[in-house]
């Protein structure tokens, strides 16, 4: 894979051999490539998850398996694609691998406690995963774990709960690492404001991490403490409130939804420019819209609740903080449509994947304002449409994203390029497949189809069909990517160090990157998309 006469991260010498080269490595380009391929394992597993639950739901009544085994399947599927993918994805895949090499460093500032965030990840799985085997049967909760259901099932709900708590740690762990990485390491003439934006995006992400992640860990070890020891935090019988559990499960996880798309903001803003050879659009707007979501985030917490029971004042107040918080967001893709007017567009798959992800997100954006409306929230609150939106943000707008970004830093990950005919066409499939699947959901929803059931009445089958057939096109389009990449990362053609023309900094270094980035730490001295000279 090497494409020069530099050592190669993957041919660097360790006191270890063989795997375990790998997984004592405090190399953060292979932790980054640690955290890929677990990912992908579980992701695996999430989507033949979720195509088994829409190949149930193709039809009325009892099709492959019951109740109990839709709803254990439900909350594994939901685990599995939040805690275990969704959140720690972009950060811990390509911030791990290109965080230091865009900033100019040759590691992040704690290379140990990285590798520990890696072991943590695993172990955390190993346990969430494990809850399926144990005990007295998968737990049937949902991935949310709501009160008071979470402590009085019967089934395996521990073991689930204390993954969760366990990959927390890793979570604030990377955050931890990527803020003191971004203010101590930067290069020499790299001031704030020559940052490029995908490092912006973790740093804002970073901050979220380490300050919302608590309260999330805080929550669910009292749901331990309740199951166990009947604590009373949340048990009415006991004097408690379920309906707390409530507000401190999404005070955490609101944020964590820009845990999770603030990276991917972060790579569609590096991929635009580099396809329109242009300079990017308002940096310094995409710059402050970062922080202001990151901050907005916290407060908005509230309109997942509208049907729980809260005071006038409360509705009205996260309602508005809701159509806030869309301000940055509505800026963000002004400025990258605004990148692209009059520019010099080269259609490669990355930017490919960058104009579906403008399109899923902006479906995902306006439904989200229709569903922080109250009057729309209470009629669509726990309908198919909730499902729809919420898919068409998390998977469609990170996993867009993420696949983006595989794609583009694929040659510098690997020093070869994919095959780019299979690459459109699973990227065509998948968008089909993609669309097929969750809009149908908006039409159920708007007619009343509520969402987490295993059984559904007959007026609803129809879009239940194009949408279980959805399902398969976008399991086929992913098999189709997954193995172009796989094969493409052995046998495709030698790239050499700048295969799209790029500006920021881990295009001025040989593909893959050598053990240490930079022979010597770059001097920065001029803005990260100067597309004019």
């Amino acid at each position: 894979m090497q494409t020069s006469n530099h050592i190669s991260y993957l041919d660097h010498q360790t006191k270890f051999k063989g795997l375990a080269s790998w997984i004592f490595s405090t190399d953060h380009k292979r932790i980054g490539l640690l955290y890929l391929y677990s990912m992908l394992l579980l992701f695996s597993l999430g989507v033949v998850l979720g195509l088994l639950m829409k190949i149930e739901l193709i039809a009325p009544g009892k099709t492959i398996f019951g109740a109990q085994t839709y709803n254990s399947f439900f909350t594994l599927h939901g685990i599995t694609m939040i805690f275990l993918i969704v959140v720690p994805g972009l950060p811990a895949v390509f911030g791990n691998f290109f965080l230091p090499i865009m900033i100019g460093a040759k590691d992040v500032a704690f290379p140990k406690l990285n590798l520990l965030s890696w072991w943590i990840y695993v172990f955390g799985a190993i346990v969430a995963i494990s809850s399926q085997f144990m005990g007295d049967g998968p737990p049937d909760t949902g991935w949310t774990f709501y009160a008071p259901y979470s402590f009085k099932t019967a089934t395996n709900m521990l073991p689930a709960v204390l993954g969760a708590f366990i990959l927390g740690f890793s979570s604030i762990a990377t955050g931890i690492n990527f803020i003191v990485t971004v203010h101590r390491l930067r290069a020499p003439g790299m001031r704030w404001m020559k940052m490029p934006l995908f490092p912006w995006a973790l740093y804002g992400t970073a901050w979220i991490q380490v300050l919302a992640t608590p309260i999330v860990g805080i929550t669910l070890l009292l749901v331990v403490l309740e199951r166990l020891f009947n604590a009373g935090f949340f048990d009415p019988a006991l004097g408690g409130d379920p309906v707390l559990y409530q507000h401190l499960f999404w005070i955490y996880s609101h944020p964590a939804v820009y845990i999770m798309i603030l990276p991917a903001m972060g790579v569609i803003s590096e991929i635009i420019p580099t396809f329109a050879r242009k300079t990017i659009f308002g940096y310094n707007a995409i710059v402050i819209s970062t922080l202001a979501i990151a901050f907005v985030g916290y407060f908005v917490w509230g309109h997942h609740m509208f049907t729980a029971g809260m005071s006038g004042t409360a509705l009205y107040t996260f309602s508005i903080l809701t159509f806030f918080v869309a301000i940055p967001s509505a800026i963000k893709i002004f400025n990258w449509v605004a990148t692209l007017h009059k520019s010099s567009i080269i259609l490669e798959t990355p930017f490919i994947w960058s104009l579906c992800f403008l399109f899923v997100f902006m479906i995902g954006g306006l439904s989200g304002m229709v569903l922080g409306a109250l009057s729309a929230n209470i009629y669509l609150h726990d309908t198919a449409f909730v499902v729809g939106h919420f898919h068409y943000i998390v998977f469609g707008g990170t996993g867009f994203a993420f696949f983006g970004a595989l794609h583009y830093w694929f040659p510098k990950i690997y020093g070869r390029m994919y095959d780019k005919y299979w690459a459109n066409t699973g990227l065509a499939i998948f968008f089909v497949g993609f669309n097929c699947l969750y809009l149908p959901m908006f039409y159920m929803g708007m007619m009343g189809m509520p969402r987490r059931y295993y059984d559904y009445l007959e007026e609803y089958h129809s879009p239940n069909i194009i949408s279980s057939f959805g399902a398969l096109f976008l399991a086929a389009g992913l098999l189709i990517i997954i193995i172009n990449l796989f094969r493409s990362a052995k046998n495709g053609e030698i790239a050499h160090a700048d295969p799209w023309k790029g500006k920021t900094l881990e295009w001025t270094i040989p593909s893959p990157p050598s053990l240490e980035n930079f022979d010597e730490i770059p001097n920065v001295k001029k803005h990260p998309y100067d597309y004019d000279d």
